[in-house]
């Protein structure tokens, strides 16, 4: 905002949508925050500028004009593209009895994703590679095996492996074996008829049942009581059950998915896990990378979690370059599960929808120190050479910038940058490569 006194700057932040205000003058006075989100310009260079490029066809000359408020599709000026835009705008009135305009940009509601769809968000080979192991045993009806820390995402990538499969019209069936005690084994897995035991008034379908035609995900199955494993492998190998309390014989057409973060080959040696199970659930192993492992996947999954919380809250939520470079240095030793929980609750903590640095609350980050003699020695260089960047989306663009000042700080050495990253050279490299950044040549 101008230097001059503006009374109503404080009606600016109250909208949530962009607004601006002009004088009669034509002029720009003033714009709030989700309008510099919005059109991506910085509000000084906007604020004392003509309000409209034609003044001959200038929607706010007729409404000093008329004093008329208008509302309607206009051409929108800050696009290169042939769009337009849907504004309402109104007089206003200041404590000195001034007139100006306030106009209100009607952004269109965020659009709802395709029902029940799941992505699985990620570009860097190791990632890359886990995706197309789990598109492969899509492809089969023998179980899999999803092997990975916590918070890897294990269940996502069940549910995409359902989807991808000739299952798809079928359910898709979680049992979370960290709750199945003794007793809730067989009534939750298998069902029960009236009056099996105390408190059974009324029959039961069970989540075996459930899944017929369709996949079992079994998350967490190192959790499975010992004494319950025999029954589950007898269902899985024949399709058979019975409900608690019944002698009829069930069948059903599961596929079965399992996950676990822990060594279940070592239980098994331990005597703490069933052999003939192991073998029957492992036929397929998939190796889900932890996050760290994937740094370069970073600006995507924000872009991605962001849009999650945005479809939750029903506010559009963006992120500053500063605030994505501090969570790209951070290890995530929780995976994408704390890097959800992290951006919830930034988005809780910001201001006008605009993740900040200081809104990113995570562990202190540990800095590597590289010291003069070393940076000095002859490296791999990167030569930046001037790209388009025009069809980047708002992440990439944010993380091409980022990695383009660490090559002018450290003069193109791709050690010193990977190290600043904390990232692998490799790593680097495919950035460098999907960024259409020069590749490094030696120095």
């Amino acid at each position: 905002m101008q230097n001059k006194s503006f009374t109503l700057e404080s009606l600016l932040e109250t909208h949530e949508q962009p607004f601006v205000v002009i004088d009669a003058s034509l002029t720009v006075m003033a714009v709030n925050r989700a309008w510099e989100i919005h059109f991506g310009i910085p509000r000084d260079k906007h604020i004392g500028q003509p309000c409209c490029r034609d003044n001959s066809r200038c929607r706010h000359k007729q409404l000093f004009e008329k004093l008329e408020p208008y509302a309607g599709l206009f051409p929108n000026e800050h696009s290169e593209q042939a769009s337009k835009i849907r504004v309402r705008g109104y007089p206003l009135l200041d404590s000195n009895n001034t007139f100006y305009i306030g106009e209100t940009i009607n952004l269109p509601p965020i659009p709802e994703q395709k029902y029940n769809r799941v992505e699985m968000i990620g570009t860097c080979i190791a990632f890359v590679q886990c995706k197309e192991k789990i598109e492969q045993a899509a492809q089969t009806q023998i179980p899999a095996m999803l092997l990975g820390e916590t918070g890897t995402g294990k269940e996502v990538a069940a549910a995409y492996l359902h989807q991808q499969s000739n299952r798809v019209e079928g359910e898709f069936v979680i049992v979370d074996c960290t709750i199945l005690t003794e007793d809730l084994f067989e009534s939750e897995l298998f069902g029960h008829e009236k009056g099996a035991f105390t408190g059974a008034t009324t029959s039961k379908q069970g989540l075996f049942q459930l899944a017929d035609k369709g996949t079992l995900f079994l998350d967490e199955i190192g959790e499975l009581p010992l004494s319950m494993q025999p029954k589950l492998l007898r269902a899985l190998e024949t399709g058979q059950y019975r409900r608690v309390g019944s002698t009829n014989t069930l069948k059903a057409d599961v596929r079965a998915i399992c996950a676990t973060h822990r060594n279940l080959k070592e239980m098994v040696n331990q005597g703490l896990f069933r052999e003939d199970l192991y073998y029957r659930l492992s036929v397929f192993p998939i190796q889900i990378p932890p996050l760290r492992e994937r740094m370069e996947d970073i600006p995507a999954l924000v872009d991605h979690l962001l849009k999650q919380i945005a479809k939750m809250n029903s506010v559009r939520y963006s992120i500053t370059r500063q605030a994505l470079v501090k969570l790209m240095k951070y290890q995530w030793p929780g995976n994408i599960r704390e890097l959800r929980n992290c951006l919830q609750l930034a988005a809780g903590l910001c201001s006008d929808s605009l993740i900040e640095e200081y809104d990113i609350q995570i562990p202190e980050l540990k800095k590597d120190f590289v010291d003069t003699a070393e940076a000095n020695q002859p490296a791999t260089q990167i030569h930046v050479q001037k790209q388009s960047n025009t069809s980047m989306n708002s992440m990439e663009k944010m993380e091409y910038e980022f990695i383009t000042e660490l090559i002018r700080k450290y003069n193109g050495s791709r050690k010193l940058i990977a190290s600043e990253m904390n990232i692998s050279e490799r790593t680097l490299y495919r950035k460098l490569k999907r960024l259409n950044l020069n590749n490094p040549t030696p120095a």
